[in-house]
């Protein structure tokens, strides 16, 4: 798919375009289709994006006109070929080597790189030794977005440059201070987190023996959380902490906030409910989108 820039109508000022920041959130991701149809649909013109984990797969993909594909494949996935796309090793840093994944996007993605895109493409992933934040601007798409979604304990870390990269949602999981850095006058967050815990508290509890002695005998009234869900939980607390605490310093000029919070991190086979829970919340922002280009345009 070409996304061409719409022509302005004849006797008024061509809008200001907006920069997106694309934030992580593994299956809930997918609403980030969602939200890029919707702005299609309504001629409004992205200018550059950046992109955190599965927000760099989406961006990268729509920005090398490949977002119809990706959409596809996303629609048709099911627990099974989920399962069939992940190859479990246990000699590596990560429990899936993610080279099957990598095949198919090769499929698509193998011969572009980030200085051909159109438009200015940012994929942040984190160096796991130092901490740094790291902002791929150029190379290999694929190795850009392999990077910023290798999700610590989940999928291999990267190597790349002598660096060893992983999910760039550790330090930066709504990317906007990135588009900032790029001197972008309208910024427009996409965080597909905020739903899930609300603003932090601190709790007083008393700890009891009868605690510890009922907590063996549990009912199966709270599902088991078990090895992964542990990590993938902990990893979701960590990534809404920093994400507000971040925001919170460098606010976007409008966000939007899919209500994905029933959505699981690995519910990848929910595609269509994401894709369309992001294309209402971009609708309903469209008005307030058009009038902060309206202002800015003047």
């Amino acid at each position: 798919m070409n996304h061409m820039p719409l022509p302005a109508t004849q006797g008024t000022q061509p809008r200001s375009r907006i920069a997106l920041a694309l934030g992580g959130g593994a299956a809930r991701g997918w609403a980030h289709i969602g939200v890029l149809r919707a702005f299609d649909e309504e001629g409004i013109e992205v200018s550059m994006i950046a992109g955190t984990s599965i927000g760099a797969l989406v961006g990268g993909c729509y920005l090398a006109g490949k977002l119809d594909e990706l959409e596809s494949f996303a629609r048709s996935l099911t627990m099974r070929r989920i399962a069939s796309l992940l190859d479990f090793t246990i000699r590596g840093s990560g429990l899936f080597g993610g080279m099957r994944l990598t095949k198919r996007m090769q499929e698509h993605l193998e011969h572009h790189s980030i200085e051909e895109l159109d438009r200015p493409f940012v994929a942040v992933a984190t160096e796991i030794n130092s901490g740094h934040e790291v902002w791929i601007t150029s190379g290999s798409l694929i190795t850009a977005i392999r990077a910023s979604y290798a999700l610590p304990g989940i999928f291999e870390p990267i190597k790349c440059n002598g660096r060893t990269l992983v999910d760039g949602a550790l330090v930066n999981p709504v990317p906007v201070s990135v588009c900032r850095a790029h001197e972008e006058p309208l910024v427009v967050a996409v965080n597909l987190n905020y739903d899930l815990y609300g603003r932090s508290a601190v709790i007083k509890h008393t700890a009891t023996v009868q605690d510890i002695d009922r907590a063996p005998r549990q009912e199966n009234s709270e599902a088991r959380l078990g090895l992964m869900g542990a990590m993938v939980q902990s990893f979701n607390i960590i990534q809404d902490r920093i994400a507000r605490a971040r925001l919170a310093g460098d606010p976007p000029d409008l966000s939007l906030l899919p209500r994905l919070g029933d959505i699981g991190l690995s519910e990848f086979h929910r595609a269509g409910e994401a894709i369309d829970r992001g294309y209402l919340e971009a609708k309903s922002k469209i008005s307030e989108v058009k009038r902060m280009q309206e202002v800015l345009s003047r």
